[in-house]
């Protein structure tokens, strides 16, 4: 399995804010391309303030794209929107994060959709977003797609995000079972991506963070194969580091027909700067 971690920091234009807040973190990620792709579309990235400027402003930022397309298009797809969305949310003017977080999205939308125009092999293109924000003492989601980010807090699991698909609105409006859902041959078929349409609308929350927290970010490949049961006890069981090697060998044992990323976050310490 290929070990792809990154991480970088960076001086941004973020706006002035007063750091109240500091959160303290550990991460690890793994990605795999499966046992079935020719390409590994899923990306991730991590961006990791160490001024306070852009601490107190735009935070610690955690994100995972899976692709989509043909010819290897689902992989540029992700890394646009993840390079995209990065730099303009750190970048942009407001002071409002939530702004900044909808513009972001709203730019790797553009950004994807002018480029399959441009280049016709790239048409259809486009990709899910799911990013983790740490914030002074708050934890944002944002959401477009399946991919999925969790919590552990006071050892049980909840998801923070729901999936953008045609068998999970249909879950919600009571329309089919969740068991119903597991073998639906829509079970794939997203209602929202990055770089497919415009307007495109994220969801947004903000989380009170709290130390001790454990998050999950990844992709449908992982969760295809390993349900919640499992990621709650694995993730409770091991280190980030261990979590996320364990988590996506699970998604390979389950058949790897599908990438399948994880990138795990432990809340440390929150200091009050």
């Amino acid at each position: 399995m290929e070990d792809t971690t990154a991480e970088y920091a960076a001086d941004t234009l973020a706006p002035a804010a007063e750091l109240r807040f500091r959160p303290r973190v550990t991460l690890a990620a793994k990605t795999d391309i499966g046992r079935v792709r020719e390409h590994n579309e899923d990306k991730f990235e991590f961006f990791l303030a160490e001024d306070a400027r852009t601490l107190a402003s735009r935070g610690l930022i955690f994100l995972v794209c899976d692709g989509m397309g043909g010819h290897a298009a689902g992989q540029i797809a992700a890394e646009l929107a993840i390079k995209t969305f990065i730099d303009v949310y750190l970048t942009h003017s407001a002071e409002d994060p939530r702004e900044a977080m909808e513009s972001a999205v709203r730019a790797a939308n553009r950004y994807i959709i002018d480029n399959a125009r441009a280049y016709p092999p790239r048409r259809g293109m486009g990709c899910t977003l799911s990013a983790l924000i740490l914030l002074q003492d708050s934890a944002w989601t944002v959401q477009v797609g399946d991919s999925r980010v969790y919590r552990i807090r006071d050892n049980s699991l909840q998801r923070l995000t729901n999936d953008h698909s045609f068998v999970e609105e249909a879950v919600r409006m009571g329309i089919l079972t969740a068991e119903e859902a597991e073998v639906h041959p829509r079970k794939n078929v997203l209602t929202r991506a990055v770089g497919v349409e415009e307007p495109l609308v994220p969801d947004i929350h903000q989380h009170e963070l709290k130390t001790g927290d454990l998050f999950l970010i990844c992709s449908d490949g992982l969760t295809n194969h390993v349900n919640d049961a499992m990621i709650e006890e694995t993730m409770k069981a091991l280190s980030p580091n261990l979590s996320a090697w364990h988590l996506v060998a699970k998604a390979l044992q389950g058949g790897g027909l599908d990438n399948a990323t994880a990138v795990v976050v432990r809340v440390d310490g929150i200091e009050e700067a």
